[in-house]
């Protein structure tokens, strides 16, 4: 499918974006995990993780739909997974996929997981290897490292201390995972805070967990309780329509139940160095996760700096980051955000070739890129390159162009965002801005 975006002066309404995608899927694997019944609100269904909950209900877990967003996780603890009777399918999922060879490296079975084109191209090296220094089996293509992948698990594994050269809450996560069958402690260290919703999550679970800076053991011997888990709005998907309103000439939005978690909201302090106008109000903690409703309106924006220990806090809000850059004064740099090579697509050629058809000025770097800002941009023909978070940051650049703007391949946004074309309508008023072409 593709995506006609008609340019629009005025963005006006409240809106609640879908569940944070992060958190829903470790609910669903850690409520597998517990014994007894986790209740889960405000789930994603998107494809992505709704993958993930098709493959806990491979594992021998009995999952119920109860309404939209509300499931019914009945945990079959630490020993009931069972072998799966065909290959579990990741689709699209990175999170999904890593997170699950966590879980499986300490099963006494073998597993296949395999994903859709893209996420059998992207790297899973960087889990699969501190795992087999656990003791799990590892075998597949480009020796190991790319789905589809066999994992032969290990009860128990080895315990681990391991320093990972990038700062990754999904080999974080599996890793902890996989601590939960080891035989002494497991200790990830990194070069800098990633997001921490793992931390939380088995820390209200139950686990024995010592979190300190730059590090988090998992302890042995825990057991994991089922839970309640509200899941707020996903702020990656709630930074498209912040960026959005920023840069519309008309705008007052106002999003609801957006999550706020420190280890999320990068987005936000490079929106406030660029001087847009987002305010939070209503905060809320529930299940140790914070959220905010967020009120944006449009104003001018400035130039700024991103890299460093911000990138891990927003590496997925650099793709519409980098359209609010194209509409500040000045020249924004991206740096030390190479990780965009390896997402469902480079996530840095794809961005700067597809904004540089509609006529932003960007310049590609080995680890980010260089935009000057200031040019209006001009509706074109584009592509996705298959990536969800590409597809939606070109949506927004359409809104402000100089004529429309289409899209090609974006069925890809259904894997973390159904309805994002109706909420961008919602907001236009009047005449849809975003169809289906």
């Amino acid at each position: 499918m593709n995506l006609r975006i008609t340019p629009v002066t005025r963005l006006v309404g409240e809106i609640e974006v879908p569940g944070d995608k992060s958190i829903s899927h470790r609910a669903a694997l850690f409520g597998a995990l517990a014994e007894g019944r986790t209740e889960i609100t405000g789930y994603l269904e998107g494809e992505d993780c709704l993958n993930t909950l098709a493959a806990v209900r491979a594992l021998g877990v009995e999952v119920t739909r109860k309404g939209e967003g509300r499931y019914l996780v009945d945990g079959v603890g630490l020993a009931g997974l069972t072998e799966p009777d065909n290959v579990i399918d990741c689709g699209n999922s990175g999170t999904g996929a890593r997170l699950l060879l966590g879980v499986l490296a300490g099963q006494p079975f073998t597993t296949v997981l395999t994903g859709d084109d893209s996420l059998r191209r992207r790297p899973m090296g960087r889990v699969a290897e501190p795992l087999t220094r656990m003791g799990a089996q590892v075998a597949g293509r480009d020796g190991g490292r790319r789905l589809p992948l066999a994992i032969t698990g290990r009860r128990p594994l080895r315990a681990l201390t391991y320093r990972s050269p990038v700062a990754s809450a999904q080999v974080k996560t599996a890793l902890l995972l996989a601590g939960l069958w080891a035989d002494g402690p497991v200790t990830v260290e990194e070069p800098a805070l990633s997001r921490d919703h793992t931390e939380r999550m088995l820390a209200g679970f139950g686990a024995r967990l010592d979190v300190a800076p730059g590090r988090v053991t998992i302890g042995q011997g825990g057991r994991l309780t089922g839970q309640p888990i509200a899941v707020p709005s996903d702020i990656s998907s709630a930074a498209f329509f912040l960026v959005a309103a920023a840069i519309a000439r008309e705008a007052l939005v106002t999003l609801r139940h957006v999550g706020v978690n420190p280890t999320r909201t990068g987005v936000l302090d490079v929106l406030a160095a660029m001087g847009a106008r987002v305010r939070a109000e209503a905060p809320s903690a529930g299940g140790g996760e914070p959220a905010s409703d967020l009120v944006v309106t449009s104003g001018p924006l400035s130039a700024t700096e991103i890299g460093g220990p911000l990138i891990p806090r927003l590496i997925d809000e650099v793709p519409v980051l980098a359209v609010a850059a194209c509409m500040a004064a000045g020249t924004t740099r991206v740096r030390d955000a190479a990780e965009l090579r390896v997402k469902e697509s480079d996530r840095i050629a794809v961005i700067a070739t597809e904004l540089g058809k509609m006529g932003a000025r960007i310049r590609e770097t080995p680890d980010g890129f260089e935009i000057e800002g200031g040019t209006r941009l001009t509706g074109a023909r584009v592509r996705s390159g298959g990536d969800h978070r590409v597809a939606m940051a070109l949506a927004v650049a359409g809104l402000v162009a100089d004529g429309p703007t289409l899209i090609e391949d974006t069925d890809c946004i259904a894997t973390s965002f159904p309805g994002f074309a109706d909420l961008l309508n919602r907001l236009a008023g009047g005449a849809p801005v975003a169809v289906a072409a």
